[in-house]
């Protein structure tokens, strides 16, 4: 077994839960992957990556509902995303709460906000269950079909597996920095 393959079926999982529980997209696409490419198992991906974002979310929530206002305060690059998302929240309640992590740009935002509202802590817990169940499985079996893509294109695809997790890893990271950047600019 490779070392790449060694350190992945080490390290993967508690890396899917702990990338999960901060964010998300990119180290599930690689657990997904890596679940592909027999690394890591479907289910532990999914359980893990589950387990990250909802307990992450969970957490995010009650610190909106007890420190709301002071924590975002502090964090002035969020002003219009958290406008955008409290309009949001106010006219399709139970769509955003299930589906935030899927809109660009409100996934670390919303449970702060959530936890703002008026939304019951009881409610939030199963709706969140539910929407981070969701878009786990979804985004983990993407990850998977990368794989199953890769190598219906190329055949066996061990030979490249790492430049597979690197051009994923990397297109995210360029990505991310463009995110950030147009930000910073004002965009």
């Amino acid at each position: 077994m490779s070392s790449l393959g060694s350190f992945i079926e080490a390290y993967g999982i508690f890396a899917v839960a702990l990338g999960t529980f901060f964010e998300g997209e990119t180290i599930l696409l690689l657990g997904g992957l890596a679940a592909h490419r027999g690394y890591l198992t479907l289910p532990a991906v999914v359980g893990a990556g589950f387990a990250g974002t909802f307990f992450g979310d969970q957490l995010y929530f009650y610190i909106g509902r007890r420190h709301g206002k002071a924590f975002l305060e502090k964090r002035r690059g969020w002003e219009d995303r958290v406008a955008r998302a409290q309009r949001i929240l106010e006219r399709y309640h139970v769509a955003f709460i299930l589906g935030f992590r899927f809109l660009y740009g409100f996934r670390t935002v919303s449970p702060f906000v959530i936890g703002m509202s008026d939304v019951r802590a009881r409610r939030y817990f199963l709706l969140n269950s539910l929407g981070g169940f969701v878009w786990t499985l979804a985004v983990t079996l993407l990850g998977y079909s990368v794989g199953e893509g890769a190598q219906a294109l190329l055949g066996h695809a061990k030979e490249i597996e790492l430049w597979l997790f690197v051009g994923l890893a990397s297109m995210s990271a360029i990505v991310w920095a463009i995110v950030l950047l147009r930000r910073r600019m004002g965009h």
